[in-house]
C-alpha cells in the first residue's frame, strides 16, 4: 500500500503557545518550526486525549512509513496560523470574541445535555439560537479551511474527532473517506427529540463513526441506523511513561508538599464536576480518621476550553473553588493536594508514588489514567460510568464502584488499604499491565489503519 495523506481535525490543539507579556515576547510567526522552541517555555502539548492518543497514533504512522504526511487542523485562536511538527503541520483556526462566545455556548450545551448535567436544561431550541450560527460558522470555517488544504495536498482520507466538530464531515462536501471518532459518552436516549434528525445528518455524513465502548455502540447504532458504526478502545504510547528513579520520585513528593510516608490516592483529570473529584474528596473524609497516612492528591486544571489559549471558560476554576471548600469543611487541608497542571515526568513520579489510583468520573467516555495507572505497575479503583469498565473485572484487574452509592468509594478504597492488601495490589497491577495492551497504541494502529486506507486499497 502506497503511504497515505491524512488531515485530522480536533477542536483542542496539539499544542498551546504560552505568550508571556511581561517579557515583551509575542507569538511565534507563521510557519514556525516547533523544533526550535522550547517545551514548557514557548509552547506546551494540551492536556488531555488529544496529546495522548491522536498524536502517538499519527506519530507511529508516520514513523512506519504508512503516512507520508499528516496535516491538523484545530481550534487555536492565540497562535500562528501554521506550525510545523517533522512531517506534520498544524493548521489553526480563529474566532472573533463574539462568535468565539456563540460557538462555547452551544458547544457547552451540546457538552452538558450528552453528559445529562441538567436534566431540566434541554435546550431544545438550541439549533434555532444565534448562538448556533457560531457554532455553525467555526465549523464551516473548519471544513472550508480543510477543502483549500486537500486542493494542494489531495488527501487519502479526513479523520474528524469529537462532538464539537461533527457538521465538518457533512459541510466538506467531498466523496472522500470520512472517520468520525466520538470520545465522549454516548447515551442517544438524553438528546431532545429536537435535535435527533440534524444529529443523525451530521452522523450520516462519515463513512465510519468510531466510539470508545460498546454500550455507546449500540445507541449510536439506534441513532444512526444507516451508520457503520466500529467500537476500539482508545490508546497510548507505553513509550511515553517513564518509571523515574526512587530520587526523582522523592524530590517531587517534597516539592508538592507530600509527606515521606504518606499512602497516597492519585486522581488525575481536569477540574469539572464530571470527573467527580467530590466524591474522591468526601470518601478520603470518611476514611481520614481511621488511615493517618493517608493523603489525596488531586492532579490537573481546566481542558482546553476553560484555558486562557482557549475558549477562555471559568468553569474549572468554580469547580476547583468549591472542592477546595469541601476540604477546608472537613478539616483537611493538610493532607489534600492540589497540583494544578504538571508536565509529564511530574506526574509519572505522583503515579510511581501512590498505592492507588482513583477514577471517580459520574460520567466519563472512557478513561485513559486507569490504563496510565496499569503502565506504572498500580491498582486503580474506576468508576463503573466510564468506557474503559467494560474491561474491568472486579478484584481481578481493577476495583469498580458505582458513584450513586456513596458507600462504594470508601468500601473499595479500604480494599487497598488494609494491612492486608498486599497479595490484591500485586494481582490487580499485574493484571491491569496485561489489560493495558488492548489499550496500546499497537493495537490502535492495527485497528485504525484499515479505516484510514482508501476503500481500493483498504
Amino acid at each position: 500500500m502506497a503511504p497515505l495523506s491524512i488531515c485530522i481535525n480536533t477542536q483542542t490543539p496539539l499544542v498551546q503557545f504560552l505568550d508571556d507579556p511581561d517579557r515583551g515576547r509575542g507569538l511565534p510567526h507563521d510557519g514556525v518550526d516547533l523544533t526550535t522552541l522550547r517545551d514548557g517555555v514557548d509552547y506546551r502539548y494540551s492536556p488531555g486525549g488529544v496529546t495522548r492518543m491522536v498524536y502517538p497514533l499519527v506519530r507511529r504512522l508516520l514513523e512506519k512509513g504508512i503516512l507520508d504526511e499528516a496535516h491538523w487542523v484545530a481550534l487555536n485562536p492565540r497562535a500562528p496560523a501554521t506550525a510545523h511538527l517533522g512531517p506534520m503541520t498544524l493548521h489553526h483556526v480563529a474566532l472573533d470574541p463574539e462568535r468565539m462566545s456563540g460557538y462555547a455556548a452551544v458547544k457547552e450545551a451540546i457538552w452538558g445535555r450528552v453528559h445529562e448535567i441538567d436534566a431540566d436544561d434541554r435546550n431544545e431550541q438550541l439549533f434555532w439560537s444565534e448562538a448556533f450560527a457560531a457554532y455553525e460558522y467555526y465549523n464551516r470555517s473548519t471544513a472550508e479551511l480543510i477543502r483549500r488544504l486537500d486542493e494542494r495536498h489531495n488527501f487519502d482520507t479526513f479523520y474528524v474527532h469529537d462532538f464539537q466538530q461533527m457538521p465538518v464531515g457533512h459541510m466538506l462536501g467531498t466523496l472522500k473517506p470520512k472517520v468520525f471518532r466520538w470520545h465522549i459518552p454516548f447515551d442517544g436516549a438524553a438528546l431532545p427529540e429536537e435535535w435527533r434528525a440534524l444529529f443523525t445528518t451530521y452522523l450520516h455524513a462519515y463513512d465510519v463513526l468510531v466510539v470508545s465502548a460498546e454500550r455507546y455502540a449500540v445507541s449510536l447504532r439506534a441513532l444512526a441506523p444507516k451508520a457503520q458504526v466500529v467500537r476500539y478502545y482508545p490508546y497510548v504510547d507505553p513509550a511515553d511513561y517513564t518509571r523515574p528513579d526512587p530520587a526523582a520520585v522523592a524530590g517531587v513528593a517534597r516539592r508538592l508538599g507530600i509527606s515521606g510516608r504518606a499512602d497516597v490516592a492519585l486522581v488525575v483529570g481536569r477540574m469539572d464536576p464530571i470527573k467527580g473529584q467530590d466524591l474522591a474528596i468526601r470518601a478520603f473524609a470518611e476514611l481520614a480518621s481511621d488511615y493517618p497516612r493517608l493523603e489525596l492528591v488531586l492532579v490537573g486544571n481546566g481542558s482546553f476550553s476553560g484555558s486562557r489559549a482557549g475558549l477562555g471558560l471559568s468553569k474549572s476554576a468554580r469547580w476547583r473553588s468549591h472542592l477546595e471548600g469541601l476540604v477546608r469543611a472537613a478539616d483537611l487541608s493538610d493532607r489534600v493536594r492540589f497540583t494544578g497542571h504538571l508536565p509529564q515526568s511530574d506526574l509519572d513520579a505522583l503515579y510511581e508514588r501512590c498505592r492507588f489510583t482513583l477514577l471517580p468520573s459520574v460520567r466519563e467516555g472512557f478513561g485513559l489514567v486507569a490504563v496510565e495507572s496499569w503502565l506504572h505497575g498500580k491498582p486503580a479503583i474506576i468508576t463503573n460510568r466510564a468506557g474503559i469498565s467494560e474491561l474491568v473485572h472486579d478484584g481481578e484487574n481493577g476495583l469498580l464502584f458505582d458513584p450513586d452509592d456513596s458507600a462504594s468509594l470508601p468500601r473499595a478504597m479500604r480494599r487497598l488499604l488494609d494491612g492486608r492488601s498486599g497479595p490484591l495490589r500485586r494481582r490487580l497491577a499485574r493484571n491491569g499491565l496485561a489489560t493495558s495492551q488492548e489499550c496500546s497504541v499497537e493495537a490502535a494502529e492495527r485497528a485504525e489503519r484499515a479505516l484510514l486506507a482508501p476503500p481500493a486499497e483498504a
